[in-house]
C-alpha cells in the first residue's frame, strides 16, 4: 500500500464574524463536551474606564462555575494576569461601585459572565489570540479541582457563615471611625462657639475663616432674639378683626377709651385751675 501524501495540517485558531476568535473549553481531562469562548482585544476608545486598551482581553460566554480565580488560572498560561472582571453584561468598569461590606453583599447572579482580563504584558494578548481551537482549556486539574453542582452548594453555604471574631473586629473598626468623628464635629463646634460668644455689652466677633467658609456672625443668644422679633412681628401682622362685628367692637371700644381719657383730662385741668396752677401760655 502506497504511503499517504496528505500533509498534517498544523493547528491553528480559529477566528470568527466580528473578529473573536473561539477559544475551546473542558471542564476536566476526561469530560467529552466542550464549552466554546469568544476572545477579542479590547478597544473601546469611549470606555473611561481603569482597563487599558492594549492589554485587555474582552472575553464571551464565560460558563458559571467559572469564578475569578478560575479564569485568572485559565489564561496565565498566556501571561501574567493583572486582574480580572466578571460582570452580566459589557459595559463600563465596576471598580467605580463603592465598596460594600462581605457581611452585606447581595448574592452573585448565577449566569453566564462577560469578562475583562488584564494582563501585565500586551503579548499575552496576542498569544490568547494565537491559541489553537483544538487544544481546550482545562478548568478543573489536580492541582487546581473547581467544585460544582451538591459539593460547591455545600462549600456556598459554609462559606455563607462568617465567625464572630471577624464580625466583631468590624464593628470595633466602624465604631471607632465613628467615635472620631463625632470628637473632630465637637471640637469644631467648640471652636466656632468660641469664636462666635459675646462680650458684655452684647457684641459678637466676627473672625475670618477658611478660604470659601462664611463666618457665622451669629450666637445661639442671638439667633434666640431675632427669632422672638420675628414671631412678634408675625404676630402684629395678624389679622385680627376678621369678621365684621369684631372690627365695630374694636371701634366702639376704642372710642369708649377715648371718652374716658378725655374726661380724665377734663378732671386734671379743673383741679389745677383750682389750685391755680394751669399755665396755658
Amino acid at each position: 500500500m502506497a504511503p499517504s501524501k496528505k500533509k498534517h495540517v498544523r493547528s491553528e485558531s480559529c477566528v470568527i464574524p466580528g473578529g473573536f476568535t473561539e477559544l475551546s473549553l473542558q471542564f476536566s481531562s476526561d469530560s467529552v463536551s466542550q464549552h466554546k469562548l469568544y476572545v477579542k482585544e479590547h478597544r473601546v476608545r469611549a470606555d473611561k474606564s481603569s482597563r487599558p486598551l492594549d492589554r485587555t482581553l474582552f472575553v464571551l460566554n464565560i460558563p458559571p462555575y467559572c469564578s475569578k480565580a478560575v479564569v485568572t488560572e485559565l489564561f496565565s498560561q498566556f501571561g501574567t494576569v493583572h486582574y480580572v472582571e466578571l460582570c452580566d453584561q459589557p459595559g463600563s468598569s465596576q471598580q467605580t461601585e463603592p465598596t460594600v461590606s462581605p457581611m452585606f453583599k447581595p448574592a452573585e447572579k448565577q449566569g453566564f459572565n462577560v469578562g475583562y482580563i488584564v494582563f501585565k504584558n500586551a503579548t499575552s494578548i496576542k498569544a490568547a489570540k494565537s491559541h489553537p481551537h483544538d487544544v481546550p482549556l482545562v478548568v478543573s486539574t489536580e492541582q487546581h479541582p473547581v467544585k460544582t453542582g451538591v459539593q460547591k452548594w455545600i462549600q456556598q453555604y459554609r462559606n455563607s457563615f462568617i465567625s464572630t471574631d471577624k464580625i466583631q473586629q468590624v464593628v470595633d473598626s466602624f465604631m471607632e471611625d465613628y467615635d472620631k468623628r463625632k470628637e473632630m464635629e465637637a471640637e469644631q463646634q467648640r471652636k466656632e462657639a468660641e469664636q462666635q460668644q459675646e462680650d458684655e455689652e452684647g457684641w459678637v466677633k466676627v473672625s475670618r475663616g477658611n478660604k470659601g467658609a462664611k463666618a457665622r456672625p451669629y450666637s445661639e443668644a442671638a439667633n434666640q432674639r431675632t427669632l422672638q422679633k420675628e414671631i412678634k412681628k408675625k404676630k402684629r401682622k395678624e389679622l385680627l378683626n376678621f369678621y365684621t362685628w369684631q372690627h365695630r367692637k374694636t371701634q366702639r371700644e376704642h372710642i369708649a377709651e377715648l371718652r374716658k381719657k378725655f374726661e380724665d383730662d377734663k378732671q386734671r385741668i379743673t383741679l389745677l385751675r383750682a389750685q391755680r396752677k394751669f399755665k396755658p401760655y
